[in-house]
């Protein structure tokens, strides 16, 4: 392998004629050629007998002129004249994904030139010292792999080669059952629909800064980074543990009184198992690995793995059908890029509300598609959360089945975005996620419903039918909720929002850790105040006794979002009477305490309860 690395102001290039017979076709986008600025271009040639060992050393290599360079980007550009002895094209096509892959995980900012093609192109090379600089990579004795061992280490799925043949379109579809162009279409009211496309169009994941519930989960204590661990894996204090499981449990009640059944399954499996890798090669290579024996295992990046296994084992009848099968992972893995890390919104180890349906035919598929639907719809509308929704089929299924989305459209009353693609590069035929957009227009997929049609094949499942013989089911895969992590970033992000309108942010009576505080006006009425406690049975309830003045304690309630905050003093304890503020209204009332505690649960019915493991004084917590 070897490079030419130019340190640039900039590099343009435009791609002209097929150099190689196979190279995929460009989009529009492609073929109107890019420029680049303050990058360093990486002229890239593979040759025989290269493999991703030698790529590894590339990396590093480019890694470390790229930190001295200084530059804002990287651009691998694909260049067969460096040598006389090159790899043939279909190594040469994996290895620069690989390499493209590998260098994006360090540096966000990594670019990738066409492959396959004749371009044209001009740079302007800075002058410095170490503006231009050469290197040669070779194999290490005994480390070279086979095609098939390349494919699967470097994660190249059939999926994603296929995906970029799929001819994608983005489109806009309305209530009356027109479609639109993404790009063009007036969105005019519908601010968060066009951020929701634009996002899609643009593909920028990574944020330019933090985004506003990470500042929110440190302030709250709900959340926070752990250093000695990987990034992307947090660690939960008491408050934030508190809301994580009345999310979990929430969305399991749901579920199972849905008719779902919950079950458990191992979080990590072999690499080797013969059903798990053809399922493998769906996904890109983002697990995390795990060595035992002689045994490489996965870490799980969802339950599709075990509840598939668990129904390839079991005896099902078409009277058992349409079959629900739950489990809320904790946890699921994923290894995202480093710069595409974000707070809640994107992490590494997530809790996922995993849920499978198996249906007789496609027709109970799309029926159950369209209760799932409105599960989700109100799921997250009971939260409180606003959300764009957006559909992807493969664009036969969609023609054959418009009046199906259409539905679903009519019923949300307003425009969603729909991904049509040519050819399946997936396991499912057809998809709708709801999508929280935050204020930095970043989009994230909440609630998400799928038709699959082929791992049913894949994992040998099958029921017995009323003839007695042997059929395949379709699959559905859902998530009512999405991930729980990514719930709390949306009811975060919301409460930011939220706040810039001018208006006060809280969380839900039903998932704030503290939901009655008792403020005493001094210290005399603190011994009150504590017999007080126990009459709030079934509320989370806390008593500030903290050497502090009234005015500070009643403003520190109003930080956490308190919702009803109870000033005791003199008067107070004369009547019997609770001086309260609910923070919902800004109201302030006059209540007993049985008549508080009423209102409290009133606000929390339907919805679990757990106790807060803290101190009820908050004299006596720690600080997290």
């Amino acid at each position: 392998m070897k490079l030419l690395e130019l340190h640039c102001d900039y590099v343009a290039y435009k791609p002209g004629k097929k150099a190689l017979k196979n190279a995929p076709e460009l989009s529009d986008e492609e073929k109107k050629g890019t420029r680049v600025e303050d990058v360093l271009a990486v002229f890239t040639t593979l040759e025989a007998g290269d493999d991703e060992s030698v790529v590894d050393q590339a990396v590093q290599q480019v890694k470390k002129n790229f930190g001295e360079v200084k530059a804002k980007g990287i651009l691998v550009y694909p260049y067969a004249h460096l040598s006389s002895d090159l790899a043939d094209p279909e190594t040469a096509t994996q290895l620069l994904e690989y390499f493209y892959q590998r260098l994006k995980e360090l540096e966000p900012n990594t670019k990738k030139s066409v492959f396959g093609y004749y371009k044209s192109f001009e740079l302007k090379c800075k002058g410095h010292p170490l503006a231009e600089l050469s290197k040669s990579f070779k194999a290490e004795e005994g480390g070279k792999k086979t095609k098939k061992e390349l494919r699967e280490e470097v994660g190249i799925s059939a999926s994603l080669e296929a995906e970029k043949k799929a001819n994608k379109r983005l489109l806009v579809l309305t209530p009356d059952g027109k479609l639109h162009d993404a790009k063009t279409f007036d969105y005019g009211e519908h601010e968060a629909l066009k951020n929701f496309a634009g996002y899609e169009i643009n593909k920028e994941r990574a944020y330019a800064e933090e985004p506003p519930h990470i500042a929110l989960m440190k302030e709250h204590d709900l959340c926070q980074y752990e250093p000695g661990s990987d990034a992307g894996n947090f660690r939960w204090p008491p408050k934030g543990l508190l809301v994580k499981r009345l999310l979990e449990e929430d969305i399991t009640n749901y579920c199972v009184d849905y008719g779902a059944m919950e079950v458990e399954t191992p979080i990590m499996y072999d690499f080797e198992h013969p059903t798990l890798k053809k399922y493998l090669n769906r996904f890109p290579a983002r697990q995390y690995v795990v060595q035992s024996d002689d045994k490489e295992l996965f870490l799980r990046f969802a339950a599709c793995f075990g509840q598939f296994l668990m129904t390839h084992d079991m005896v099902i009848s078409y009277r058992n059908l349409p079959l629900k099968m739950f489990e809320l992972t904790r946890y699921s893995f994923r290894r995202e890029q480093s710069g595409e890390l974000s707070g809640l919104k994107r992490l590494r180890a997530f809790t996922m509300p995993d849920m499978h349906t198996l249906c007789a035919d496609l027709d109970g598929a799309r029926e159950e598609f369209g209760k799932q639907f409105n599960k989700c719809f109100e799921w997250l509308s009971n939260l409180g959360v606003p959300f764009e929704a957006g559909f992807r089929a493969q664009t036969d299924f969609f023609e054959e089945n418009k009046g199906f989305y259409l539905r679903m459209v009519k019923q949300l009353n307003k425009p969603v975005l729909l991904e049509l693609f040519d050819e399946r590069y997936a396991y499912f035929v057809t998809k709708f996620e709801f999508n929280f957009v935050d204020v930095f227009k970043k989009a994230s997929a909440l609630s998400t419903v799928q038709i699959d049609v082929e791992n049913a094949e894949t994992y040998d499942i099958f029921f017995t039918d009323k003839d007695g013989s042997k059929k395949r089911p379709v699959i559905l895969h859902a998530s009512l909720s999405g991930s729980v992590e990514r719930v709390i970033y949306a009811l975060l992000e919301n409460e930011y929002l939220k706040m810039k309108r001018g208006k006060k942010p809280a969380l839900p009576t039903w998932l704030s850790p503290t939901q009655v505080r008792l403020v005493p006006v001094s210290d005399k009425h603190n011994d009150y105040c504590e017999a007080l406690l126990p009459q709030f049975k079934g509320v989370r309830i806390d008593l500030d006794d903290r050497n502090e003045t009234l005015g500070k304690k009643v403003r520190d309630a109003e930080k956490e979002w308190v919702p009803f905050v109870v000033v005791v003093g003199d008067k107070e304890k004369e009547s019997g009477k609770l001086a309260v503020t609910v923070r919902s209204t800004g109201e302030k009332k006059s209540l007993a305490v049985n008549e508080l505690v009423e209102l409290v649960k009133k606000e929390c019915a339907g919805r679990p309860f757990e106790k807060l493991s803290l101190p009820a004084r908050l004299s006596k917590r720690p600080v997290f």
